[in-house]
């Protein structure tokens, strides 16, 4: 079996508003970059366009890339914009309406008029949930009721007429027992083999009905779409003659094949966010900080994730969803909301002056991008402030319009709230930053840490333009910028591992546990991911399995996940399994009860393919004073003085002429290809080794 040698390889987001690539040749030592407008009509044009750029720009043939990861928003826009396919369900007999009555809980406790998402929008509508004759009973899995075929081919005869574009088959108690549904899957493909098809037990074989059911369903609701995308830009890629099979990250920090990809769809739901976590995570460790907030601000949306000690955290089964639909699978904890660049301004209705979730998007963008925008965004406040050179935007690639921008901001902003022109666009940018502070807050504050112990890592194309306004506000010491700030998300992709989770229900007290039964569920799982690592070429020594157990204590509604032991499945193995619950509750509630059972709910094996590690490139060493070519100019820029507009004599860096020890004194602007970095009037920002802006907050 060949070596995964990854001589050359690249990572690539696909955001709202524009696409970023990054291609490292670790061979040579270098690392190039890229960045182009994201093509909404078909993402995987702009990929590719801006994938052949790049191998030309770097001198690189298509057919040496031997690895190509890709992060992508596609199934996360298709669930919030409710875009996703026309979808048809088979259920057991009596259960239609799970999906409708969900878990009776309502977003707003005390509120009688409101609307349910998750019944104004449904995955499938009633008319489309068909039922048919069968059952499983529980504890075992034992057959009540034989599966009525007859039943099962005439329901998909009538979803077929009614034209749905995706089916689902979710019966009762599959996890248990998955033969009806494997059974049903056939018959689907017999009658209409080329429907997407998503069984429940290969999706998530795992307890709870509702969110099965509505795990399931959204997968067959982003299915269609986003395998035609991934099918897409797998052949292109192959017709453009890459040597490198198409990777997905996946929400739960891994990545995995196009073609796992394509059959369990729903695992990237959080693709792109995730990757930009893994990669603050990997720049704030070369800067040598373990305690890291990230804040990647692209132009639709703002994600913020919290990571202890350099760790990824999980989120909890309660809080895996995506917009308004519960999602059943391995989710890493990222907070994502409206705020971007592209995020318009506006006053509303009653007077109130906001901004965003609403995006000017990639298509027609920021007013001063000049292509036929005419609402004002935060880019375009951030232009009239002077804060970005019209003249060097994305390298020179782009002249900013910031006469459009004036335009938009007095005519929706400043005449309607009776304010200057400046004061309005100062307004934005703090309104912008506020959801960034509380989305912060409640990442952090909330769930026990404290923010004046991590360093912020800032990034995307409008991360470094806020973060130390924000950081100023939660009084965070330290901002971290990296040095491809708005290519950090892609860097993430070519920072992390392959990554497969396999799980499988398994109830029982850990009091009286069937070691057996233990053993051998985890043995079949880590046969699965063996498999599928065996598919994906990796050798033997660069496969690692990880045991995971979700438990509980016994009467507990729902489970934490906690890594089990490796070893022999024995009253030792039980043991220590009990201990390291206690330890996960104690770190997460600040209490945990010996005296309790603990419950065991489900297991999982998580198969790791190794990849070789990201290697930075260190800079070459400087005086504390930048040399003067590293000026590119100097500007006014508009500052925020005690809700006055102060403006101040304000000196533009190159950051590509920066070096290691160099040292800039605020107000300050630092310029690159692909973001823009802000430094506040007296803060101080060294360059390190890495070639990391290190911002000391006060």
């Amino acid at each position: 079996m060949p070596e995964v040698r990854g001589l050359i390889r690249m990572g690539v987001d696909v955001g709202g508003t524009f696409t970023d690539l990054v291609l490292i040749d670790d061979e040579r030592g270098s690392i190039s970059l890229n960045k182009v407008h994201t093509t909404p009509e078909d993402p995987s044009i702009g990929t590719i366009n801006g994938a052949m750029e790049l191998c030309r720009a770097a001198g690189t043939d298509p057919g040496s890339v031997e690895q190509f990861f890709h992060g992508t928003t596609i199934a996360t826009n298709i669930v919030l914009q409710h875009e996703g396919a026309k979808t048809g369900m088979l259920t057991t007999e009596g259960y239609r309406d799970i999906l409708h009555i969900a878990r009776h809980k309502r977003p707003y406790n005390f509120s009688i008029q409101q609307d349910l998402p998750w019944q104004k929008y449904p995955l499938v509508r009633r008319r489309y949930r068909l039922t048919v004759n069968e059952r499983i009973h529980a504890p075992n899995g034992d057959v009540a009721k034989p599966l009525d075929e007859q039943q099962v081919r005439e329901a998909i005869r009538k979803l077929k007429k009614a034209k749905v574009e995706s089916v689902a088959v979710c019966f009762l108690f599959s996890f248990l027992n998955p033969d009806h549904e494997k059974r049903a899957g056939e018959l689907v493909r017999e009658e209409w083999p080329e429907v997407f098809l998503s069984l429940s037990h290969e999706v998530i074989p795992q307890y709870r009905e509702y969110e099965r059911f509505s795990t399931t369903c959204l997968n067959a609701y982003v299915g269609p779409k986003t395998a035609k995308y991934v099918q897409n830009l797998d052949q292109a890629l192959k017709e453009n003659q890459f040597r490198a099979s198409l990777h997905l990250m996946q929400s739960s920090g891994g990545v995995a094949t196009a073609q796992g990809s394509v059959r369990r769809p729903v695992t990237l739901l959080m693709s792109g966010p995730v990757a930009g976590l893994i990669g603050g995570i990997w720049a704030s460790k070369l800067a040598g900080f373990k305690n890291v907030i990230t804040l990647d601000v692209g132009g639709t949306s703002a994600d913020i994730g919290v990571a202890p000690d350099g760790k990824m955290s999980m989120k909890h089964l309660l809080d895996t969803r995506i917009g308004d639909y519960q999602a059943m699978i391995p989710m890493v904890d990222i907070d994502t909301i409206g705020a971007g660049g592209g995020s318009i301004a506006y006053v509303d209705s009653g007077g109130l002056f906001r901004v965003g979730p609403k995006s000017a998007g990639a298509v027609p963008g920021p007013c001063c991008y000049g292509r036929g925008g005419e609402l004002p965004t935060s880019t375009d406040c951030n232009a009239v402030l002077g804060r970005l050179n019209p003249d060097n935007f994305l390298g020179g690639k782009m002249v900013l319009r910031d006469d459009l921008s004036r335009q938009a901001i007095e005519t929706h902003l400043s005449r309607k709230l009776g304010i200057g022109l400046e004061e309005a666009a100062l307004g934005a940018i703090k309104i912008l930053n506020h959801g960034m502070i509380q989305s912060i807050e409640m990442n952090s504050v909330r769930k026990g840490y404290d923010p004046r112990e991590f360093a912020l890592v800032a990034f995307g194309g409008a991360g470094p333009m806020q973060a130390c306004e924000v950081a100023r506000e939660l009084a965070i010491p330290t901002v971290i910028i990296p040095p491809s700030p708005g290519l950090t998300s892609a860097l993430g992709l070519l920072a992390t591992d392959l990554s497969y989770d396999f799980s499988r229900t398994q109830i029982q007290l850990l009091s009286k546990p069937d070691l057996g039964k233990i053993a051998d569920d985890y043995t079949q799982l880590s046969g699965l991911a063996l498999a599928q690592l065996e598919h994906d070429r990796i050798p033997s020594g660069k496969m690692v399995f990880v045991r995971i157990a979700d438990c509980r204590y016994e009467g507990q509604g729902y489970e934490l996940r906690v890594q089990a032991p490796s070893g022999e499945v024995g009253a030792p193995w039980v043991e220590q399994l009990i201990q390291e619950f206690h330890r996960t509750h104690d770190r997460e509630y600040g209490r945990h009860f010996v005296e309790k059972d603990v419950e065991l709910v489900n297991i999982r094996v998580v198969g790791i393919g190794k990849i070789p590690d990201l290697v930075p490139v260190e800079l070459p060493a400087g005086s504390a004073d930048p040399e003067r070519d590293a000026v590119s100019s100097s500007r006014e820029v508009i500052f925020d003085n005690g809700g006055q507009p102060e403006k101040l004599a304000t000196p533009h860096y190159d950051r590509t002429r920066l070096k290691a020890g160099n040292v800039i004194r605020g107000p300050a602007v630092v310029e690159q290809t692909d973001s823009t970095t802000l430094i506040l009037p007296g803060l101080v920002a060294e360059v390190d080794r890495y070639g990391n802006l290190i911002i000391q907050i006060h």
